[in-house]
Protein backbone atom coordinates (compact mmCIF):
# COMPACT_ATOMS: atom_id res chain seq x y z
CA UNK A 1 0.00 0.00 0.00
CA UNK A 2 1.44 3.49 -1.07
CA UNK A 3 1.20 6.72 1.08
CA UNK A 4 -1.54 7.70 -1.05
CA UNK A 5 -3.67 4.84 -0.80
CA UNK A 6 -3.68 5.61 3.34
CA UNK A 7 -4.12 9.52 2.83
CA UNK A 8 -7.39 9.92 4.55
CA UNK A 9 -8.13 14.36 4.98
CA UNK A 10 -9.25 15.55 7.98
CA UNK A 11 -11.97 17.36 8.63
CA UNK A 12 -13.03 20.60 7.24
CA UNK A 13 -11.74 23.70 9.76
CA UNK A 14 -9.30 26.30 9.24
CA UNK A 15 -11.02 28.04 6.91
CA UNK A 16 -13.33 30.98 6.43
CA UNK A 17 -14.66 33.32 3.41
CA UNK A 18 -14.94 37.19 3.56
CA UNK A 19 -17.55 38.93 1.36
CA UNK A 20 -17.25 41.88 -0.44
CA UNK A 21 -20.09 42.00 -2.69
CA UNK A 22 -19.35 39.65 -5.19
CA UNK A 23 -15.51 39.22 -4.73
CA UNK A 24 -15.39 36.22 -2.06
CA UNK A 25 -12.06 35.45 -0.42
CA UNK A 26 -11.23 32.41 0.57
CA UNK A 27 -8.81 32.03 3.65
CA UNK A 28 -7.31 29.11 5.04
CA UNK A 29 -5.04 28.79 8.33
CA UNK A 30 -2.27 25.65 8.45
CA UNK A 31 0.09 25.34 11.54
CA UNK A 32 2.74 23.26 9.97
CA UNK A 33 5.60 21.72 12.10
CA UNK A 34 8.05 23.15 9.56
CA UNK A 35 10.28 26.20 9.99
CA UNK A 36 9.23 29.50 7.97
CA UNK A 37 12.33 29.18 6.11
CA UNK A 38 11.45 26.09 4.96
CA UNK A 39 7.94 26.48 3.94
CA UNK A 40 8.81 29.65 2.23
CA UNK A 41 11.54 27.35 -0.32
CA UNK A 42 8.26 25.07 -0.62
CA UNK A 43 6.12 28.48 -1.89
CA UNK A 44 8.32 29.60 -4.18
CA UNK A 45 10.44 27.06 -5.59
CA UNK A 46 9.16 25.75 -8.86
CA UNK A 47 10.53 21.56 -7.84
CA UNK A 48 9.09 22.27 -4.74
CA UNK A 49 5.68 23.46 -5.97
CA UNK A 50 5.25 20.38 -8.16
CA UNK A 51 5.02 17.82 -5.64
CA UNK A 52 2.22 19.60 -3.60
CA UNK A 53 0.63 22.99 -5.15
CA UNK A 54 -2.14 22.79 -7.85
CA UNK A 55 -0.12 24.48 -10.21
CA UNK A 56 3.61 24.49 -11.78
CA UNK A 57 5.23 28.13 -12.53
CA UNK A 58 8.04 28.61 -14.84
CA UNK A 59 10.04 30.37 -12.66
CA UNK A 60 11.11 31.30 -9.11
CA UNK A 61 8.39 33.36 -7.14
CA UNK A 62 11.19 34.60 -4.56
CA UNK A 63 11.57 37.97 -6.52
CA UNK A 64 9.17 40.91 -6.44
CA UNK A 65 8.49 42.28 -10.31
CA UNK A 66 9.15 38.62 -11.45
CA UNK A 67 7.29 37.50 -14.21
CA UNK A 68 5.55 34.48 -13.66
CA UNK A 69 3.52 31.97 -15.31
CA UNK A 70 1.05 29.90 -13.29
CA UNK A 71 -0.61 27.20 -14.94
CA UNK A 72 -3.19 24.91 -12.95
CA UNK A 73 -2.66 21.54 -12.69
CA UNK A 74 -3.68 18.83 -15.54
CA UNK A 75 -5.14 21.68 -17.45
CA UNK A 76 -3.77 24.12 -20.13
CA UNK A 77 -5.30 27.31 -18.28
CA UNK A 78 -2.04 29.62 -18.06
CA UNK A 79 -2.32 32.81 -16.17
CA UNK A 80 0.36 35.32 -16.73
CA UNK A 81 1.23 37.67 -13.68
CA UNK A 82 3.84 39.18 -11.51
CA UNK A 83 5.39 38.79 -7.82
CA UNK A 84 4.10 41.43 -5.97
CA UNK A 85 5.51 41.01 -2.23
CA UNK A 86 8.26 38.75 -1.66
CA UNK A 87 9.32 39.37 1.92
CA UNK A 88 11.26 36.38 3.00
CA UNK A 89 10.06 33.91 4.87
CA UNK A 90 7.58 36.08 5.98
CA UNK A 91 4.64 37.23 3.23
CA UNK A 92 4.29 36.56 -0.84
CA UNK A 93 2.53 37.63 -2.91
CA UNK A 94 0.92 37.10 -6.75
CA UNK A 95 -1.72 37.55 -8.83
CA UNK A 96 -5.30 36.89 -6.40
CA UNK A 97 -2.80 34.84 -4.18
CA UNK A 98 -1.46 35.99 -0.85
CA UNK A 99 0.48 33.89 1.86
CA UNK A 100 1.55 34.67 5.30
CA UNK A 101 4.18 32.84 7.57
CA UNK A 102 4.34 33.24 11.39
CA UNK A 103 6.46 31.41 13.33
CA UNK A 104 4.85 29.50 16.07
CA UNK A 105 7.06 27.47 18.48
CA UNK A 106 9.96 25.32 16.11
CA UNK A 107 6.79 25.23 12.85
CA UNK A 108 4.80 27.86 11.01
CA UNK A 109 1.20 28.99 10.93
CA UNK A 110 0.64 29.21 7.45
CA UNK A 111 -2.25 31.60 6.75
CA UNK A 112 -3.57 32.05 2.63
CA UNK A 113 -5.79 34.41 0.95
CA UNK A 114 -7.16 33.31 -2.62
CA UNK A 115 -9.87 35.31 -4.04
CA UNK A 116 -12.46 32.85 -5.92
CA UNK A 117 -15.41 33.00 -7.20
CA UNK A 118 -18.25 32.86 -5.07
CA UNK A 119 -19.46 30.08 -6.80
CA UNK A 120 -16.44 27.71 -6.40
CA UNK A 121 -15.52 28.56 -2.65
CA UNK A 122 -16.19 25.31 -1.05
CA UNK A 123 -14.53 23.60 -4.11
CA UNK A 124 -11.18 25.80 -3.54
CA UNK A 125 -11.67 25.10 0.09
CA UNK A 126 -11.24 21.36 -0.21
CA UNK A 127 -8.35 21.81 -2.92
CA UNK A 128 -6.65 23.77 -0.81
CA UNK A 129 -6.94 21.56 1.94
CA UNK A 130 -5.88 18.52 0.39
CA UNK A 131 -2.67 20.48 -1.09
CA UNK A 132 -1.72 21.99 2.26
CA UNK A 133 -1.82 18.26 3.71
CA UNK A 134 0.43 17.31 0.43
CA UNK A 135 2.45 19.99 1.46
CA UNK A 136 2.98 18.96 5.42
CA UNK A 137 4.08 15.08 4.31
CA UNK A 138 6.31 16.84 1.50
CA UNK A 139 8.15 18.99 3.86
CA UNK A 140 7.99 15.77 6.55
CA UNK A 141 9.92 13.80 3.71
CA UNK A 142 6.74 11.32 3.59
CA UNK A 143 5.71 12.70 0.41
CA UNK A 144 2.16 11.11 -1.40
CA UNK A 145 2.47 13.31 -4.68
CA UNK A 146 0.17 16.36 -5.53
CA UNK A 147 -3.77 15.73 -5.50
CA UNK A 148 -4.79 18.65 -7.56
CA UNK A 149 -7.30 19.69 -10.71
CA UNK A 150 -9.54 16.63 -11.75
CA UNK A 151 -7.25 14.15 -10.11
CA UNK A 152 -8.55 15.78 -6.97
CA UNK A 153 -12.45 16.20 -7.33
CA UNK A 154 -12.75 12.21 -8.52
CA UNK A 155 -10.44 11.37 -4.80
CA UNK A 156 -13.16 10.67 -2.33
CA UNK A 157 -11.82 12.42 0.51
CA UNK A 158 -12.31 15.83 -1.74
CA UNK A 159 -15.76 15.20 -2.49
CA UNK A 160 -16.44 14.68 1.16
CA UNK A 161 -14.66 17.83 1.92
CA UNK A 162 -16.36 20.19 -0.81
CA UNK A 163 -19.59 19.20 0.65
CA UNK A 164 -18.33 19.58 4.56
CA UNK A 165 -17.13 23.04 3.43
CA UNK A 166 -20.64 23.86 1.45
CA UNK A 167 -22.23 23.41 5.05
CA UNK A 168 -19.66 25.69 7.06
CA UNK A 169 -19.78 28.62 4.54
CA UNK A 170 -23.32 28.16 3.81
CA UNK A 171 -23.28 27.91 0.65
CA UNK A 172 -25.12 25.30 -2.17
CA UNK A 173 -23.02 23.24 -4.37
CA UNK A 174 -22.48 23.93 -7.80
CA UNK A 175 -23.81 22.08 -10.28
CA UNK A 176 -21.27 22.28 -12.67
CA UNK A 177 -17.44 21.73 -12.31
CA UNK A 178 -15.24 24.65 -12.84
CA UNK A 179 -13.86 25.40 -16.10
CA UNK A 180 -10.34 24.92 -15.37
CA UNK A 181 -11.70 21.18 -14.00
CA UNK A 182 -13.41 20.65 -17.62
CA UNK A 183 -10.01 21.46 -19.54
CA UNK A 184 -8.55 18.41 -18.18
Amino acid sequence: MTNLEQYEPGPASGAQVRKDGEKWTLILVRELRHSPEKVWRALTDPAHLREWAPFDVDGSLDNVGAPVKLTWAGTSNVIETRVTRADAPKALEYGDIRWELEALGGGTRLTLWSNIDRRFVAWGAAGWHISFDVLDRFLSGNPIGRIAGAEAMKFEGWQRLRAEYARQFGIEKPNRRPRVAQES
